[in-house]
């Protein structure tokens, strides 16, 4: 059975002090046992340190918010694996739809990325989802079946989770329908027994992202397929992030 994800990427968003705090209310709060669900922050690059020292013995993860392929090397301003490794970190996001739009990232960039990431130990969360002008051309299972075949990695490790985010959803207040979000996590785990066996598809836990908040996180959880939600700005809130969490049906 796949243990459900809660994720929290911060974005470009926090100080210290604010992280310090967040961080360690949260732990606070689950000091008595972590509930139905797992929990990960993702913070900005400067900030994984802070938040790995807040949240140290507690039970949450943490995580980064993309890495590069390469181990070591002349690629200023970038972050290695390795190194976010031996910060802490258990997962990294790698393909986030602003990722690809702001930096340029190709499916073929994304699968090297979450690769370096399995070979340091971390957990990739790759993200894949169609922009408006697709779905609205009717070609959502399109994208997300050739996001799925490159952008996963050819060997994948145990905890990799695939997060499907819709592009037209992200930071915009709009949600697809529940029978929409099913039948894309069942076209994506169609594609990965395929591309694999339906043993390592049925392993790999999917998650969905875009919009998602207290108001509708109950409802999310209980889409059949969705194995934990990835969480914009509703994780920069102790209450929020806190209260879509509690929501999950085996809390």
């Amino acid at each position: 059975m796949r243990r459900k994800l809660l994720a929290g990427n911060w974005k470009m968003n926090g100080h210290r002090a604010e992280a310090t705090a967040l961080a360690r209310d949260l732990a606070a709060r689950l000091a008595s046992g972590e509930g139905g669900c797992e929990w990960a922050i993702c913070p900005p690059f400067p900030l994984i340190g802070t938040v790995a020292g807040a949240i140290q013995g507690s039970y949450i993860a943490v995580g980064a918010q993309d890495c590069h392929s390469a181990p070591s090397g002349p690629h200023t301003g970038d972050v290695a694996a390795p190194m976010l490794a031996d910060m802490g970190c258990a997962y990294a996001i790698v393909g986030h739809s602003e990722r690809r739009r702001d930096h340029g990232e190709t499916d073929e960039v994304v699968r090297a990325k979450a690769e370096a990431a399995q070979a340091s130990g971390i957990a990739p969360i790759v993200c894949v989802g169609e922009t408006q002008s697709q779905r609205e051309a009717g070609e959502t299972e399109a994208v997300l079946a050739r996001q799925v075949e490159t952008s996963v990695p050819e060997q994948p490790v145990a905890g990799l989770a695939v997060a499907y985010e819709p592009v037209w959803a992200i930071g915009t207040g709009l949600t697809p329908t529940s029978d929409e979000i099913a039948a894309a996590l069942a076209s994506i785990r169609e594609v990965l027994a395929r591309r694999f066996d339906s043993a390592t598809a049925e392993r790999i836990r999917l998650l969905y992202g875009g919009s998602v908040k207290p108001a509708n996180a109950a409802e999310l959880w209980r889409i059949d397929g969705v194995d934990g939600l990835l969480v914009g700005a509703a994780s920069l809130s102790v209450e929020r992030f806190w209260s879509i969490g509690r929501s999950c049906p085996d809390s």
